[in-house]
C-alpha cells in the first residue's frame, strides 16, 4: 500500500493527472495466486494493463502471458530477445497464449511462425486457422455461465457445450491439433459457482471427446474473472481457490495442465490515480468539483468496465455529497455523482485506489487531453 504522503510527493514531482503503479503489490498478488492455486500456471491477461514495466515484473516472477492482439504479443516478445532463437521459439509455446477466439487472417499469418497456442470457438475460425496458421495449437473456447459477473462475456464468446466436440473433431479432420479447452466465467466474478459449473462442463466435454475417439487434449485454461478486492463484499481469494482446487482435483487427472488468465486480480490493487481540482461550482444546491482526469482517461473503467473508483481527498474536514466531473467538454465525463468530500479548493489533490485494471489501459486523447503520466514505484 502506497502512503498518501508518497502519492502527494509523486504528484508534485511528476504533475497531474498521474497514474502510479506499485510493483511490490504486483509481486504480492502474483505470489498469492500461485500460493493458493499451486497447480495453475499464471498467464497474465495483458489487456488488463499492457504497460511494459508490468509485463517485465511479472515475467521475472515467472508469469506467462495471455495476449489478444499482435501489439500485445510484441510487448511480451520484447522480454525474450535475449534468448537464443530455438529457446525463444519454445518459450512462445510455454509463455504466450493468444486467447482472442476471433483473429484477423493477417494476424494468424504473423503468428504462425511462432507455432503459438490460440483459442477458437467457431467452425469459421477452424477454416481460417487451417489456411493462415496451420502450425498453431488450438484450445476450444467453451461457453459457460457468467452469472453475476461485473462484465459478462458469454454472449460474445464461446462454443455451445452441445457442439463443442463436433468442433474439436472438425479441427482434427482439418489436420489441426486441439490441445484442450478454455473458458471464461466473466470479469470480476464473485459468484464462485460459475467456476464449479464451468469446470464440470469442461469435464463433460473431455469425456465426450474421449468417447468419440479424440484423446489428444492435455490442458485446461480456466480463464480470468478472479475478483479484485475492491470492497469488503468481495470474499477472500483463498476461498475461491479452495473451490477451484477441489473441483480440479476431483475432475481431472494430475497430468492435465491447468492454465489461468488473471488480469484484474494481479493489477487492480497495484494502481493509483492522483489528479487535482481545476474548478468548482454549486449546481442545484450540490457542490461539483472538476478534476483534470476523467472517464476518457484513467477513469475509463467507469464506462468500459462498469466499475466505480471512489474519489478521496488528502485534505481532512467535514464532508458533503458532491459530484466529480472530468476535464472534457462531454457531459458523459462524469467520474461520480455521489462522493463524500471535504471543502476543496482549486489545485487541491484528490486520488483513487484499486484503479490499476482496465483504466489507464483504455485511456484516450479525446478532446486533446492526454492520458495521465505513469510513475512506477518499488521496481
Amino acid at each position: 500500500m502506497i502512503s498518501q504522503s508518497l502519492l502527494q510527493q509523486l504528484a508534485r514531482k511528476h504533475g497531474t493527472p498521474l497514474f502510479v503503479i506499485d510493483h511490490d503489490e504486483l509481486r504480492k498478488n502474483y505470489r498469492q495466486f500461485r500460493k493458493y492455486l499451486p497447480r495453475v500456471q499464471v498467464y497474465f491477461a495483458v489487456k488488463a494493463n499492457s504497460d511494459p514495466a508490468i509485463v517485465r515484473t511479472l515475467y521475472k516472477e515467472g508469469s506467462s502471458f495471455d495476449v489478444a492482439s499482435m501489439p500485445e504479443f510484441m510487448i511480451v516478445h520484447e522480454n525474450i530477445k535475449h534468448l537464443p532463437a530455438k529457446q525463444r521459439q519454445e518459450w512462445i509455446w510455454d509463455k504466450i497464449i493468444y486467447a482472442n477466439p476471433t483473429k484477423p487472417a493477417d494476424t494468424l499469418e504473423k503468428l504462425n511462425r511462432y507455432k503459438p497456442l490460440v483459442t477458437f470457438d467457431s467452425f469459421e475460425e477452424i477454416r481460417k486457422i487451417k489456411q493462415h496458421a496451420p502450425d498453431a495449437g488450438l484450445a476450444l473456447r467453451l461457453q459457460v455461465p457468467n452469472t453475476g459477473a461485473m462484465v459478462e462475456l458469454s454472449s460474445k464468446f464461446g462454443a455451445a457445450p452441445g457442439e463443442a466436440v463436433d468442433m474439436i473433431l472438425a479441427a482434427d479432420r482439418a489436420g489441426l491439433t486441439v490441445e484442450g479447452i478454455s473458458f471464461h466465467v466473466g470479469s470480476q466474478t464473485t459468484n464462485f459457482e460459475n467456476y464449479v459449473q464451468a469446470l464440470n462442463l469442461t469435464a463433460s466435454v473431455f469425456k465426450e471427446a474421449k468417447d468419440r475417439g479424440y484423446t489428444k487434449m492435455k490442458l485446461i485454461d480456466i480463464g480470468g474473472g478472479f475478483p479484485a478486492p475492491y470492497d469488503a463484499s468481495v470474499r477472500p481469494f483463498k476461498e475461491l481457490a479452495k473451490v477451484i482446487n477441489t473441483e480440479i482435483d476431483r475432475l481431472f487427472p494430475k497430468d492435465i495442465q491447468i492454465l489461468a488468465e488473471p488480469g484484474r486480480f494481479l493489477v487492480a490493487s497495484a494502481g493509483y490515480s492522483v489528479s487535482k481540482v481545476i474548478g468548482k461550482a454549486v449546481r442545484d444546491g450540490k457542490m461539483c468539483y472538476y478534476i483534470n482526469d476523467g472517464v476518457y482517461h484513467t477513469y475509463s473503467g467507469v464506462i468500459f468496465d462498469h466499475c466505480k473508483y471512489p474519489v478521496k481527498a488528502f485534505k481532512k474536514g467535514p464532508t458533503q455529497i458532491c459530484s466529480v466531473f472530468g476535464p472534457t467538454c462531454d457531459a458523459l465525463d462524469v467520474v461520480s455523482m455521489a462522493e463524500n468530500l471535504p471543502d476543496l479548493q482549486r489545485d487541491d489533490f484528490v486520488y483513487s485506489v484499486n484503479i490499476g485494471a482496465y483504466s489507464h489501459a483504455s485511456a484516450t486523447y479525446f478532446n486533446g487531453f492526454p492520458p495521465a503520466t505513469v510513475a512506477h514505484v518499488n521496481q
